[in-house]
């Protein structure tokens, strides 16, 4: 509309002309005139529309998370309801947990079993390295009288016998102080690796026994808010992400920037760049005041790929007849002043509407001068949606 009363001017001129002359009124007369209106208004459309890109396809997007537990069993207690605010750790619901409390108590009492056997076998070192000790000395005493009956045989005053059973005792001796140091070193092997072992392997149990024990309470890992809650008491709990007890919306973390995403026409690739100044224009913030309900913005980030050209490799051959949807390009957009970011409301549908700035010259200053037409056009459209009461989109979309 605005187009073609900016370019109306040469119809009007030879309007006024031929009534000056008197001269009848007819598309004869007027043919030069309303080609020349034609040319110039789709000049104007091309230009506006190609310079300043506009999209309906523009909403704030968030993410939620699904909560599932991580054990199957009945739901014996539950601490949320709908539309509840959650901080970092923060009990949601509770599981039947008797099987991982049996299993707990089962490690732990081994554990005890294990710190028996370890006084027990400090115990059984010490009588070994007692009966080494005991075995050493009784050799040595032997040595000696063995010593002592050869001397005595050398010089005619002692017997063979004697020297013979010193001997046998001597040798008797000696392997009951093998088999006692052998004793001596299981013993300290079992103190100094086996039951070590045993130790490590038995609270390796019991950490898994507490962690599936821990598992019946499921607890929040961020702060947000619950909705979907869907459990009762009694009712099984559910492993399955595609089947949740629950949704919490999270919370945005502290000093990330929120930004609109807005798919445009691959057309206008060439017209969009980062900083591009831009307008948003979302359902939510819709009033009769006018007040805040458009939104000066920018662009920050234009994705290098269209989504739908990507290629995932499975059993079936890629046929690109299925390519006829060109797809759009992801912009990622930021509103201008921070205090703004409060205005945004996750999920709004919005109309972006952008402005080239970036062309020098008076050919430059003449296409940034007519993006004032879209954005009268961005003023407009939201006056009709408070109307019509149907939304930005048209139709309730």
């Amino acid at each position: 509309m605005f187009e073609l009363m900016f370019t109306s001017f040469p119809a009007v001129i030879q309007y006024v002309l031929l009534r000056r002359r008197g001269e009848p009124i007819s598309l004869w007369n007027m043919k030069t005139a309303l080609f020349l209106w034609a040319m110039m208004a789709f000049g104007l459309f091309l230009t506006i529309f190609y310079y300043h890109p506009k999209t309906y396809a523009g909403v704030v997007p968030f993410s939620t998370v699904s909560v599932v537990a991580q054990t199957a069993g009945p739901v014996t207690e539950i601490h949320v309801v709908n539309g509840a605010r959650v901080e970092p750790g923060d009990l949601l619901f509770r599981i039947e947990d008797s099987a991982q409390r049996a299993a707990l108590a089962e490690a732990e009492a081994q554990l005890d079993l294990i710190a028996a056997a370890e006084a027990k076998a400090v115990d059984t070192t010490r009588i070994a390295q007692a009966t080494v000790n005991e075995a050493e000395a009784e050799l040595a005493l032997l040595q000696n009288d063995l010593s002592d009956a050869q001397t005595l045989l050398d010089r005619g005053a002692g017997t063979a016998d004697a020297v013979l059973d010193l001997q046998t005792a001597v040798t008797a001796t000696q392997a009951e102080l093998e088999a006692a140091r052998a004793q001596l070193d299981l013993a300290e092997v079992d103190v100094s690796e086996t039951l070590p072992a045993q130790r490590k392997a038995t609270e390796a149990t019991l950490e898994a026994a507490q962690a599936q024990l821990d598992f019946t309470e499921v607890r929040s890992f961020g702060s947000g808010t619950v909705t979907q809650l869907s459990l009762s008491v009694g009712s099984p709990a559910s492993t399955l992400v595609f089947s949740p007890a629950m949704i919490i919306i999270p919370d945005r973390p502290e000093g990330m920037p929120v930004r609109v995403a807005a798919g445009f026409s691959q057309v206008a690739g060439k017209a969009l760049h980062e900083g591009m100044p831009a307008e948003l224009a979302c359902d939510n913030n819709a009033n009769l005041l006018f007040r805040d309900a458009i939104l000066p913005a920018r662009v920050v980030s234009i994705q290098p790929a269209v989504a739908t050209g990507q290629v995932v490799p499975n059993g079936d051959l890629l046929d690109l007849t299925n390519a006829s949807n060109r797809g759009s390009l992801l912009v990622l957009l930021e509103v201008e002043y921070q205090e703004h970011e409060a205005l945004l409301l996750d999920g709004a549908g919005c109309i972006v509407q952008t402005y080239t700035d970036n062309l020098h010259g008076a050919v430059g200053h003449i296409i940034a001068v007519t993006g004032v037409v879209k954005a009268a056009g961005l003023r407009l459209k939201m006056l009709g949606a408070l109307i019509s009461g149907v939304g930005l989109g048209g139709g309730g979309h």
